[in-house]
């Protein structure tokens, strides 16, 4: 399992949300390429980069710091947020980005992804987000009925790379990541799963080491290696010594 520090874009700037509020987020640096430069010497091996004024628009909005990232570090990167159509996978994927994550487009238009994995095998991820088991979609504005095991299961037979997990009522929180509900994503599919939301210390970290045999193959976690309640450097050393 590797440890995924991100990078959430808000009109250029990095910010956290608190449970995917526009209206709660807290500014962490000016400078988004100078983080991901930071972010990667402290040992992050995937960069994971989400336009949040894109998701809620619909269209990327952050273009240059998106650039100005890609230029900066040397590790992958993997971006999230407004990717709607093929046009703008392909266009972040020549710009440098290693692989695109498609949310809300996966649950509306699950024929864009099939496609998309199709002419871009290997670089297409999935992010499920969800609130008690169900599929949230529109910067999780809106949440649906259908179950978050059905759509990975769905995408997973189109071919995609991988699933990132987040529940919801954690992201930004800080209570610890769901393991139960991660596992049991997990073991439905055989593609792997990555995890994210509520990550806070390297105990939450350990806890989903626990659940890696289940296919948990990444952790995402942002705001707690911002405040400083997880050090990123021992997340990975944690993590490297378990491999």
């Amino acid at each position: 399992m590797i440890v995924i520090p991100a990078i959430d874009l808000k009109e250029g700037r990095c910010v956290r949300l608190e449970q995917g509020l526009m209206d709660k987020d807290t500014v962490y640096s000016d400078d988004p390429a100078g983080q991901a430069l930071s972010w990667q010497e402290q040992g992050g091996e995937l960069l994971h980069i989400v336009d949040l004024d894109g998701a809620f628009a619909g269209v990327p909005r952050n273009r240059e710091a998106i650039r100005a990232i890609v230029e900066a570090v040397s590790m992958p990167t993997e971006l999230g947020g407004g990717i709607r159509d093929l046009a703008t996978i392909e266009a972040y994927l020549e710009l440098g980005v290693s692989r695109v994550i498609l949310g809300t487009v996966a649950k509306e238009n699950p024929a864009l992804v099939a496609e998309a994995c199709r002419l871009f095998p290997g670089q297409i991820v999935v992010g499920i987000d969800a609130k008690d088991g169900l599929v949230a979609v529109r910067g999780w504005a809106d949440v649906t009925e259908k179950l978050a095991t059905e759509m990975a299961k769905e995408m997973e037979g189109f071919g995609v790379e991988a699933i990132i997990y987040t529940d919801i009522a954690r992201d930004g929180m800080m209570q610890g990541p769901n393991i139960e509900a991660t596992r049991q994503l997990a073991e439905a599919i055989s593609v792997p799963v990555i995890a994210s939301g509520g990550v806070s210390s390297l105990d939450d970290i350990a806890r989903l080491m626990t659940v890696e045999a289940s296919g948990v193959t990444g952790v995402i976690t942002g705001k707690a290696i911002y405040t400083g309640s997880l050090d990123l450097r021992e997340a990975v050393t944690l993590t490297r010594r378990g491999r």
